[in-house]
């Protein structure tokens, strides 16, 4: 398990180190990089979750085991964040930074080590992940910027970003054509799939791309506590609910693998447009990236001894 988790995370690596470079030495126009990220995150990745999900046995999945951990994890680490955001030398928007990098997770690493370990079935457990954790994060997130942010947004337009984010919209659509049994017709089956098989590449290019090395040693202290929160907290929450539930298998390992993924690139995004502090975030977002490529194998041991 561990020599094949090693061998997954070769690709992606690289596919991150290369979208890096190809920023650094503009060899694609800086211009190309915004459109591609929505693509992914607006098309393709949606579509990878609709033919994953779509044509997956969803009846031989643990889905309610996987659930409660997942959520559990991520709520007892965001309340604990809130608890202690009054101690904590942070104004509200760096505060929300703080949040975001503690629960956030990238998708595209954990897609792509899911679909590599665990093939077919790898998409599928992905996809049951983020129907939980998706809608989890994005609200949770949501409310802290309606609280500390220094925009404050309305119950209608918190409401509709939840609704409408195009990758709750693909699990969804995905669980429902499985559970009706309707699927996917032949010669459509082939098309989303394609669309989905191109996410991944295009979307590790795209997270080495959004790679900020200069100025990332910004508020260490802060960066420190989001990682704390991401690297440890999260993950131990994760196994000891796989323990206390008897979750083992490929499923533990999915549970483990996403509540250690570093936070999204997507976090500086909402932190510019939502009244956060985007500096902090993009600090947290590189800072995060390169201490997951190297703290990835550590969660592989991990995960070899909670599955067995």
């Amino acid at each position: 398990m561990i020599a094949q988790s090693l061998v997954a995370l070769g690709p992606v690596i690289g596919l991150i180190a290369l979208g890096y470079g190809l920023r650094a030495r503009t060899v694609l126009a800086p211009a190309f990089w915004p459109p591609a990220e929505r693509l992914c995150y607006f098309v393709l990745l949606p579509a990878l979750f609709i033919s994953g999900t779509a044509t997956a046995d969803l009846g031989g999945l643990p889905i309610a085991l996987m659930a409660p951990i997942l959520a559990g994890s991520v709520l007892l680490a965001a309340s604990g964040l809130v608890l202690a955001q009054r101690r904590l030398d942070l104004d509200g928007p760096a505060f929300t930074s703080v949040l975001q990098g503690g629960i956030r997770f990238n998708n595209y690493l954990g897609l792509s080590i899911a679909l590599a370990l665990f093939g077919a079935d790898g998409v599928a457990l992905a996809a049951i992940a983020n129907t939980v954790l998706v809608p989890l994060v994005n609200i949770l997130c949501t409310l802290a910027f309606a609280r500390y942010g220094a925009e404050r947004l309305t119950v209608g337009g918190t409401v509709r970003s939840i609704a409408t984010n195009p990758l709750i919209l693909g699990c969804v659509i995905g669980l429902l054509l499985n559970v009706t049994g309707v699927g996917l017709p032949p010669g459509v089956d082939g098309f989303v799939r394609t669309l989905g098989t191109a996410s991944l590449p295009l979307g590790l290019l795209c997270v080495g791309a959004a790679l900020e090395l200069r100025g990332m040693g910004r508020n260490l202290g802060a960066v420190a506590l989001a990682s704390m929160v991401k690297f440890a907290v999260l993950p131990g929450l994760g196994v000891a609910g796989c323990l206390l539930l008897g979750l083992t298998g490929p499923p533990a390992a999915t549970v483990i693998l996403f509540l250690s993924l570093p936070t999204a690139s997507s976090a500086y995004v909402m932190a510019r447009a939502l009244g956060g502090d985007s500096r902090l975030m993009a600090s947290t977002i590189t800072l995060q990236t390169l201490a997951g490529v190297a703290y990835l194998p550590l969660v592989f041991l991990v995960i070899g001894r909670v599955t067995g």
